[in-house]
């Protein structure tokens, strides 16, 4: 059967690096794959970026608009089998595009794997990344660490070097001064207190 799997972790676990290295293994066996990313996501353009350096175009970019089980079909129809949709940055998802990826295992038997973020900087889940948590066939956090050496859960957003937590749920990394830091509960709160201070 084939299966929705949800890989989620905080800024800098190696999502997109970990998307390029399955998609490498599938091809390396003479396999294909469809690599998704959602249009919203502007960072890159229409490739995929590795914190490490590396990089790879995308098959599609996704609009809001777009049906994805309609665009995999249309997709697995030319060319050799599909074996496995990989998509990037799937918080960006729309919850309804996040049930069609749900579909897509179910209707095409095709496998999917998402990788995203699973709340925003405000900790405040993604409609993409909270439709999928409800209905992956499997959840994976993907782990990585705060500058204290504890586990990193929270997205910390900074503007002109500083900690904010109030704005647009969208601010993409690397434009308009943005950036982002992955931060333990701890480290996070307590930057939160020194921003009201």
């Amino acid at each position: 059967m084939a299966k929705l799997y949800f890989r989620y972790g905080a800024m800098n676990s190696g999502k997109s690096t970990a998307l390029m290295q399955v998609a490498y293994n599938y091809e390396e066996r003479g396999l294909r794959v469809l690599i998704l990313k959602p249009s919203v996501d502007t960072k890159g353009d229409d490739c995929l970026v590795s914190r490490l350096g590396v990089t790879r175009k995308v098959d599609h970019l996704v609009t809001p608009q777009d049906n994805i089980l309609f665009l995999v079909a249309e997709q697995a129809a030319k060319g050799p089998k599909l074996a496995c949709v990989l998509c990037d940055e799937s918080q960006f998802f729309t919850a309804e595009q996040a049930e069609q990826l749900f579909m897509v295992t179910v209707d095409l038997g095709i496998p999917v794997i998402c990788y995203g973020l699973r709340t925003d900087f405000a900790m405040r889940g993604f409609p993409g990344s909270t439709r999928l948590l409800e209905l992956a066939h499997t959840i994976e956090e993907m782990k990585t660490i705060c500058t204290c050496g504890r586990k990193a859960t929270c997205n910390a957003r900074k503007v002109g070097g500083r900690f904010i937590f109030e704005g647009a749920q969208v601010a993409i990394d690397m434009e308009n001064s943005v950036e982002y830091q992955s931060l333990c509960p701890q480290c996070y709160f307590e930057e939160k207190r020194k921003a009201r201070r």
